[in-house]
């Protein structure tokens, strides 16, 4: 007579595994709508940067949206570098796999906050900038930092409630 039959079990670990590999594939897409809008920053904003006067606020907006695209570029491939979709790194058990669900959420949490702080930094440039020596360098760099808060604390907060079903 069998105590123990394997066929719950099995059920139990291709579950986990089954909400772990979604979870992973959500992170990868997501990651990939970062790296999207950090080579169109750097796309556009790299096109029209040499062509804008140095003395105007659209060259500083366009500079630095090219400094947030590089930055971003670089963290949505080292994000989707750590993913893994397709198959669960050596030796994962349920109990990691749930420690690094909680890790990842922490981290767009903690995002969106720095996110709010990137907005409100944004809007103390363009107070700024009347008062400026040069006001078209904190315009642009205000706009800038304004509309790449937003869309970031916009992408955190969706990342973060996706992956917190």
């Amino acid at each position: 007579m069998l105590l123990f039959s394997p066929a719950p079990v099995a059920t139990a670990v291709a579950s986990w595994l089954a909400t772990y590999q979604h979870r992973e594939l959500l992170l990868s897409q997501g990651l990939g709508l970062l790296g999207t809008w950090a080579l169109l920053n750097l796309i556009i904003s790299g096109y029209f940067l040499p062509r804008t006067d140095q003395r105007e606020q659209p060259h500083h907006f366009h500079f630095m949206n090219c400094c947030w695209g590089f930055i971003n570029a670089i963290l949505a491939a080292v994000g989707i570098l750590r993913t893994h979709p397709g198959h669960p790194p050596a030796g994962l058990t349920p109990a990691g796999a749930v420690e690094a669900h909680l890790f990842v959420e922490q981290v767009f949490l903690f995002n969106i906050i720095l996110n709010v702080g990137y907005v409100l930094v944004g809007i103390w440039l363009l107070s700024r900038a009347a008062s400026a020596g040069r006001p078209e360098r904190l315009y642009g760099y205000g706009r800038s930092v304004q509309m790449q808060g937003a869309f970031l604390l916009l992408f955190n907060l969706i990342m973060w409630l996706v992956l917190r079903q």
